[in-house]
């Protein structure tokens, strides 16, 4: 019933004389030493000893001083415990180091995997450190990587780079949809289409779409997830006045060559303007 002869209830009690301490802040001010307060309180213990530490280390650097005034000998200058120091490059380099571990513990933890899920060709080794990707390779040489040796991987080339595509051997290897694009450079074939009749590197007369094709397809095998550039294929030179190879569909080609009034009718003159584009 106390609560009804006193509705206000009690006034707090002030805290005890010695729960207080000075107040870190403001010197003319005390302030308890509740859990709060802690981390406040623990800074100012800190900087009460990095003070001592300073002056203690000013009072040894001054009696060196006066040795060496005097001409005694002394030992090597003390540097100052207290003295901070910039980060500099190897705190750089080490807080770019603890950046990325954390990132790739969190990707473990969020997603099950250190790179976040992520698996295109950055997450290859095989990126930065590629296996004989200057390796050159002469055209009957890169003939014996077509799949009939299983001993040996599944080479393709697209207008000089050689790719490793043995990771699908159900594609390209014996049996495979794209098994005849392997073991040569078959460039044209990518641009027109014609994978049957064009299995050859000669660019001659594309227009300029199908030059486009032939670099995306390019890109698509040196940036693939699981393919990479092996090396470089020699090419035999093109004779200039060599027929170019037929396109298989007509129709595709008339619409990929449209014929103007001022269209160039020899075939010859208009491979050799493909080739200064070039």
């Amino acid at each position: 019933m106390s609560w009804i002869m006193n509705p206000e209830g009690d006034a707090p009690k002030p805290p005890a004389e010695d729960n207080l301490v000075e107040d870190p802040s403001d010197p003319t001010r005390k302030v308890t030493k509740k859990t709060a307060n802690q981390p406040f309180l623990a800074h100012k213990q800190y900087r009460e000893k990095q003070e001592q530490e300073h002056q203690a280390w000013l009072q040894r650097k001054r009696e060196r001083e006066e040795k060496l005034a005097k001409g005694e000998e002394v030992g090597p200058e003390e540097e100052d415990p207290t003295a901070e120091h910039e980060v500099g490059f190897l705190g750089l380099l080490k807080f770019i180091v603890y950046l990325i571990l954390i990132v790739v513990i969190a990707g473990k933890f969020f997603t099950g995997s250190f790179l976040w899920e992520y698996e295109g060709k950055w997450a290859r080794l095989k990126t930065y450190w590629p296996e004989n990707s200057g390796r050159l390779f002469s055209e009957t040489y890169l003939a014996t990587f077509d799949g009939s040796d299983p001993a040996k991987p599944l080479y393709l080339a697209v207008d000089g780079d050689v790719f490793d595509v043995s990771s699908n051997p159900g594609t390209y290897g014996p049996g495979g949809p794209y098994h005849h694009m392997v073991g040569v450079d078959a460039a044209r074939s990518f641009g027109t289409g014609c994978f049957a009749t064009h299995r050859t590197h000669d660019l001659r007369g594309l227009s300029e779409n199908e030059l486009r094709g032939v670099e995306h397809w390019k890109k698509f095998f040196a940036e693939h997830k699981t393919y990479y550039k092996v090396g470089k294929v020699l090419h035999h030179p093109i004779d200039p006045e060599s027929s170019i190879p037929e396109h298989c569909d007509p129709k595709k080609e008339q619409k990929s060559h449209p014929t103007t009034g001022d269209a160039d009718p020899s075939p010859h003159s208009k491979a050799r303007s493909i080739r200064e584009e070039l």
